[in-house]
């Protein structure tokens, strides 16, 4: 066998695969090149030549194509792409958010206009509402700012002037002449009066000692006489302890014992006191001393409340004596400016009541010595020459130190401050001419004696 026939039977069927790959190509590359030959220009049409048995007609010339002019270039158009639905989609929805984007930035801007006229319209109300309760706050403090400053004196005294002061002008008055009738007349009045008959003969006296040396010519030269001599008797003649007011010493505490009959005003007249030295700035203890009244320790823890005070209160029928003692002790410890202590006016025992506060004054002094620093006097002016009596008794035991005369508005009989003055040498610290607090007002004798003569 020859050995270049020796292939396997899959090296044969390779080759020949090759080969006729080979022949494909080479068919299709003669084809490819006599396209080219013909479609090129002056190529030989007959190329390639039929075969020689075949007779060949002899070529026409081809005629010349026709030649048409170029059409102007123009700008090819491009088609425009159609997007993808996908991109669409995109766009749609971003559209979509914008315009509720939109929407919702209208709305906002809706509703913040809404709200803004919304709070013009509350602030004018709540301004109205504003000036209304200004004007209602006004009003009220001008209300509590009458009744703080509680009834003038003038006012207080109108039922005195109505007495012996409306007496006293229409004796003064209607142009008479200054002589023994009008002295006459003075004379009956002044001793009718409630100033008491040593003060009504002492003011007698000094006009007619000034009539005598003519130095009063007509009525209201006397009554400008009588006006002077008033005030200097009220003034203690000027005596240092009726100038300053009432007000806490240098001590601490300062002990003050106000005494005074049942129904004086005495319980009373402690409240204001408290109420008017808190509002001082002075702290304050109260003592409820008055043990044989029900309702007096009851009173005076109401004041206590009202005033923001501690009150050393003992059981009913207690003795007096060793609650004043506490409530001084208290001030002590807790360093108070003022130890107010009431007492009793009138006891249900065998011991006499002068007795009975004499003992409370010595054991206030052992608490605190040379306490009480005060002893204050509380009468009552309706009382009249009573209120005289009383005080001579209670400055005999007691040595008072200072007077306190309630419900000068209620009586006609304020005169007699004048007969207590100058019998007793005694100041008035107080005057009470209503209920409230500004009622109970600092005693002044200038002042007094301009509102008695107007």
């Amino acid at each position: 066998m020859i050995p270049l026939l020796d292939f396997a039977a899959n090296d044969l069927a390779g080759i020949g695969l090759i080969a006729a790959v080979v022949l494909l190509l080479g068919v299709a590359g003669l084809r490819l090149l006599r396209r080219n030959r013909q479609d090129a220009p002056g190529a030989d049409a007959t190329w390639p030549k039929p075969p020689a048995s075949r007779p060949i007609a002899p070529a026409q010339p081809a005629p010349a194509p026709p030649v048409v002019a170029p059409a102007p270039a123009r700008a090819a158009k491009v088609p425009e792409a159609t997007p993808p639905p996908d991109e669409e989609a995109r766009k749609e929805a971003y559209r979509q958010k914008k315009e509720q984007e939109r929407l919702d930035k209208e709305r906002k801007r809706q509703e913040r206009e809404a709200d803004e006229a919304q709070a013009r319209v509350a602030a004018a109300l709540a301004a109205a509402e504003a000036e209304e309760a200004r004007a209602t706050a006004l009003a009220a403090q001008r209300v509590k700012a009458q009744a703080e400053a509680g009834k003038t004196l003038s006012a207080g005294l109108e039922k005195t002037r109505g007495g012996f002061m409306a007496r006293l002008n229409g004796l003064l008055g209607g142009g008479r002449t200054l002589d023994d009738s009008v002295l006459a007349d003075l004379e009956e009045l002044l001793f009718t009066a409630d100033i008491g008959v040593k003060t009504a003969t002492a003011l007698l006296e000094m006009v007619r000692a000034k009539v005598r040396a003519r130095a009063l010519a007509d009525p209201a030269q006397l009554k400008q006489a009588l006006k002077v001599e008033i005030t200097r008797i009220l003034a203690l003649d000027g005596a240092a302890a009726a100038l300053p007011p009432f007000a806490p010493g240098q001590v601490r505490p300062w002990v003050v014992m106000v005494v005074g009959v049942n129904g004086s005003g005495k319980t009373t007249t402690i409240g204001k006191l408290a109420a008017k030295l808190k509002d001082a700035g002075h702290s304050v203890v109260l003592g409820a001393g008055d043990t044989f009244r029900a309702a007096a320790g009851e009173q005076l823890e109401v004041w206590a409340g009202r005033v923001g005070a501690p009150v050393v209160r003992g059981k009913n029928g207690a003795d007096p004596a060793s609650v004043c003692f506490e409530a001084v002790q208290q001030g002590v410890t807790t360093k108070a400016d003022v130890v107010l202590c009431d007492t009793a006016g009138r006891l249900h025992t065998k011991a006499p009541l002068m007795e009975e506060l004499k003992k409370v004054k010595r054991v206030i002094a052992k608490a605190v010595p040379g306490a009480p620093h005060e002893v204050l006097l509380v009468l009552d002016s309706t009382n009249g020459q009573n209120a005289i009596a009383q005080a001579r008794q209670f400055h005999e035991a007691l040595q008072v130190t200072g007077l306190a005369l309630t419900k000068l508005d209620g009586t006609a009989k304020g005169g007699v401050i004048i007969g207590i003055c100058d019998e007793l040498k005694l100041p008035v610290r107080w005057v009470g001419v209503g209920e409230t607090v500004a009622d109970l007002k600092a005693f002044s004798p200038a002042e007094f004696v301009e509102a008695l003569f107007e």
